[in-house]
Parts: C-alpha cells; structure tokens; sequence
C-alpha cells in the first residue's frame, strides 16, 4: 500500500531521519540483470588486504590520439563520427549525439539508437538529420535519431529512425524494446522557421523500420522542454524530466488510461489526451511542503510525494511548468536523465544556482511508487575548480551498472568526464574527454551523454557531442564494493 501523508510523518517522527534513510543507494547492486563479478581487488601482490583503495579501476591515463582518457587495461573504439561516417544511404552522421540506449537484435548484433539533439533550421547545421522519406515530422526541423547497428564481426552500420524533430536530447527504453525520444525545444509552429508544434515524445523501434513511417507526436505526454522518459513495467506510468527555469522544470507522471495495455504501436492508437498528466507536490518528514528538490542538502533525505493534475498538457497559452501557483507544486533545475531500475526510477539534477532555493552541482534522486517516496541517493557539492581534473559536476544522462552502483555522464563546466558512484556513495572516474574543441590558451571539452550498456554488459558505450562521437568503451569490468 503506498505511503500516505500521515504515515510518513508518523514513521519519520519514530526514525527521527526519514523513512529508510541508508545514504546512497544501498540496493543498486540488486538491479535486474546484475552480474556475477568479485568485488575489485587489490591492485597488487602481498598489499594490505584491509586497506581502503577506493572503488574504480585506477588513474586516468592520457589518450595519445587526443580523444578519450581511460584506467589502465581499458580501451575504445569510435563507432559513429559526424561528418566522417556515413549512413546507408551514403549521408554523414548527424551531429550532436545525446541520449542512447541498447537493444538486442538479430543474428547477434546490437542495436543503439542515437539521439542528435540540434535544435533550430536545417539550415543552421552542418550536419543534420537527413530527411528521409516517410519518417519525417516536420521538414523545417534538424534533430531526429538515427539507429546503429553493430555486428558481431564489428562492422557498423546506420540509419535513420526519424527526422524533422528538434532538439532531441534524452529519452527511454521501453520494456517492449523501444524508444522514446525527447525534444526538448517547445517552438510553435512558425517560431525559428518551424512548420508544426514542438515539445513532444516520439517512439522509435529500432527493429522495425515500417513502424517508423509518419511519425506521430505522443501528444498525452505533454507539451514542454522534454528531457528524458521511464516506463514502470509494471504499473504502466510514465515518469518525464523537463529541463527548464524561470520557474524551475518539474517531474511528471503520466497515468494510462484503464484498461490499456502497453506493448509494441499502442502508443500510437491513443488520443491526444488519454490518460493523466501530472506534477508532483513534495513534503518532509514533518508534513511541510518542500517547494524545490534543491533543499535537501545530505544524501538519504526522503520525501514523500503526491501527484498534482495538470490542467493544460499542450500548453496551449500558458507553459505546462507556469500552470502551477507558489505552493502547488515542487520543482527542480536542471532535471535531466533518468534510469528504471531496482522497482523504481532514478533521476538526475544537474545542478542549481541562483534560480534555486540552495545551489549544488549535482543530485541524483530515487522515486519509489510503491511507497511514493523520493529519496536522496547521490548530491554533488559545488566544484570550486570545474578546469581542474578531479572533481565531478554536472551529471546528465544516467545509468545504472550491471557492476553496481550508477554511471553518470558530465554535462558540467570544465574538464567532463563519465564517472560511477557506488552503492555507498563514493565516485570515481571512468572516462576523461580529451578532446579539445576549444584552443590551446581556452581549452574547451563538449559534455558526455547516452551513456548506456550493451545488453550483454561488456561494453559501455557513451557520446561525446561535439563534434558527434559514438564510443565503444571496453576492460576488465568488476563489481563495485
């Protein structure tokens, strides 16, 4: 039975902290499909066992080739290059690669499919999504996503699964093995030379290229600046991020109608108004209204949660975010990718400044549906020195490790990397971005994102978005302690 108001606060009162406060994540490491590692092990013969050496797996080691820093015995490959590799049908890779995720497919291939978040006209890139004929929404739009394939032998092959949306940015594997792509740019039609309303959710089967033909926006999703989507496999809701300020975004529920039944083209046959959307309305342990995430300051805060209706999903006048009084609802800055694991969905907060009640640069929450409950896994403190190598800020698209704990990729200022945080806590680096686009005197390094498994969990792909780089990350993966 979820957890109501008065039991909340009956049971926080008891604890004195919350309701099972246990810092981080302590149940990470039982997600679905965890592997059966050994914990890391000490890094060399005869060392003191009862030592503490940390998680990871050791020092970053510079990239000769300038692309990607990893720990000893790891190595990478580029699978998709922006302007370098072509698609089938003989077209560069877009540029601007953001959320993934990875699927099976046939005769032993991966298959991921690739957001390219470019936001604005076709004309403003280089690079855009091709418009390929009977998967386009709207002409005048550069984002879209593409699909790639990767074969046993390790050829690579791409192609388009939709084009003509815009600012693709992150998005959600279903549990009926598709994807849903977020735009997070809201333009009307005949704003930046757009011919249909933005702001929506599309699904893309990366195993079935017809299901792709004319596209069509999920409309009861809303209308705002998407960032990413969950599905609860079992309930049937859908959790959405909006990345928005003035005010701050917020996190949403989507609720199916009765009696639908989730599956492959279901989406498709609903109205544009099935179903419920909803924000949520947060409180501590005292009953008091939390009106922003951002004022949980210490890692294991629980706040329980109940879900407000929103009266407008399209936006028709008025933004879906602005609908909503001083008092009605709790939001967050920055809220950014979300992973489905452990009977719930964790969910990222990049980072808040003077649009938010306390700032930090980073959080990663955990809703529990069950008990209607946000908890506190993860909080970054402001980094002083974001140019300076060490320190993480700014965590973006999310994934939770068959190895344990979680992997976050940087979307922060300064030197980006990929990091893991364990089920303790504790970070540590995976990957550094090499690359610099910037110049030697102002060093510049494009964010990380889709940073996602292979289904097989031996391979740990991940983005860099400028100039558009899809990387293959391999090594002696362990269990995290």
């Amino acid at each position: 039975m979820p957890l109501s108001r008065r039991e909340f606060a009956r049971r926080s009162a008891i604890t004195g902290a919350g309701v099972a406060v246990v810092g981080t994540a302590g149940v990470l490491a039982t997600t679905d499909g965890a592997l059966a590692t050994q914990d890391v092990e000490p890094e060399a013969d005869g060392a003191d066992e009862g030592a503490d050496r940390g998680p990871g797996y050791g020092p970053l080691v510079p990239d000769p080739a300038g692309i990607l820093a990893l720990p000893a015995g790891f190595t990478y490959r580029v699978l998709t290059h922006s302007g370098k590799t072509k698609l089938e049908s003989g077209e560069f890779t877009p540029s601007n690669h953001d959320g993934t995720a990875t699927f099976e497919g046939p005769r032993g291939t991966t298959l991921l499919v690739n957001n390219h978040e470019l936001k604005g006209p076709r004309s403003k890139w280089k690079y855009p999504v091709p418009l390929t004929e009977g998967l386009v929404y709207d002409p005048a739009a550069s984002g879209g996503c593409t699909v790639v394939e990767v074969r046993p032998g390790g050829e690579v092959a791409e192609w388009v699964g939709i084009a003509g949306t815009s600012t693709n940015c992150a998005g959600g594997r279903t549990r009926w093995g598709t994807w849903l792509t977020c735009e997070e740019n809201s333009d009307r039609a005949g704003e930046n030379g757009m011919t249909k309303d933005h702001g929506y959710v599309f699904e893309v089967d990366p195993l079935d290229r017809r299901a792709n033909r004319d596209p069509k926006p999920l409309k009861f999703f809303g209308r705002y600046d998407h960032e990413a989507v969950v599905v609860d496999p079992k309930r049937g809701h859908a959790y959405l991020t909006e990345d928005a300020s003035g005010p701050n975004g917020l996190f949403y529920r989507w609720v199916p109608p009765k009696g639908f039944e989730h599956g492959r083209g279901q989406y498709r046959k609903l109205a544009d108004d099935a179903g419920v959307l909803q924000a949520p309305r947060c409180y501590d342990s005292g009953g008091r209204f939390v009106d922003d995430l951002s004022r949980a300051a210490k890692t294991g805060t629980v706040f329980g949660v109940d879900w407000v209706d929103v009266p407008d999903r399209d936006a028709k006048s008025v933004d879906v975010r602005e609908q909503f009084k001083d008092g009605q609802v709790t939001r967050a800055r920055k809220l950014e990718g979300m992973w489905w694991a452990d009977g719930g969905a964790y969910v990222v907060s990049s980072y808040a400044r003077e649009e938010s009640p306390a700032a930090h640069d980073g959080q990663v929450w955990f809703y529990d549906p069950r008990r209607r409950t946000l908890t506190l896994k993860v909080r970054l403190g402001v980094n002083p020195d974001p140019a300076k190598d060490g320190a993480f800020d700014g965590p973006d698209n999310i994934t939770v490790s068959p190895y344990g704990g979680l992997i976050l990729a940087e979307d922060g200022e300064g030197v980006q990397h990929l990091f893991g945080a364990t089920d303790s806590g504790r970070t540590y680096p995976i990957a550094r971005n090499d690359l610099n686009i910037g110049t030697e005197e102002e060093p510049e390094y494009s964010e990380f994102a889709g940073v996602v498994f292979s289904p097989d969990g031996r391979t740990l792909y991940a983005n860099i978005q400028d100039p558009g780089l899809l990387l293959a990350i391999t090594g002696p993966w362990k269990r995290q302690r």
